[in-house]
């Protein structure tokens, strides 16, 4: 089983990557920080995605041998993702609030559930906010579908989850 991350910071996904590594020792956590490798790696192993995670904008790698590379967008990734049957949560982790709002509704009308946490301070949202989301969204789909549900990895809902610092 596997966890896809897909941010342009190293070090929110090293904080992502370790919250997830503690609690679910036995998956494999995969990093992305590109569209075209994400959708790759998606192509062939969606399969056994338990979890995405999908920060929205990426800034422009710099090239060494000329003008920068635009490594795409999270919304590119929830296209593709959307564009499939449904069969994991997957987390939307953007302070660009619009564009999140616009992965979230795309990727609930094709039947994924769909969870925003909005990022805030430096890193500590990852554990305190991100990591409760991804480990709760995790655990519900494992769990056998409820009477009268269509299965228990998605029921294309969306839900919007408060920055723990305001609650």
């Amino acid at each position: 089983m596997c966890v896809v991350l897909f941010d342009d910071n190293r070090e929110r996904l090293e904080a992502m990557r370790q919250c997830v590594a503690e609690r679910f020792h036995t998956f494999e956590v995969r990093c992305f920080t590109g569209v075209r490798e994400t959708l790759e790696f998606l192509s062939s192993d969606l399969g056994r995605v338990v979890c995405v995670s999908l920060d929205h904008d990426l800034e422009l790698v710099p090239d060494h041998e000329g003008p920068s590379v635009d490594p795409g967008t999270g919304r590119e990734v929830a296209d593709f993702l959307a564009e499939r049957t449904a069969q994991c949560p997957v987390i939307i982790h953007s302070t660009n609030s619009a564009a999140a709002v616009g992965m979230e509704c795309r990727l609930a009308e094709a039947g994924w559930t769909a969870i925003k946490v909005a990022p805030w301070g430096d890193l500590e949202w990852v554990r305190k906010s991100w990591f409760p989301t991804v480990r709760r969204a995790i655990l519900d789909t494992a769990r056998p579908p409820a009477e009268g549900t269509r299965d228990g990895a998605s029921n294309g809902r969306s839900v919007t989850q408060a920055p723990e610092e305001a609650k």
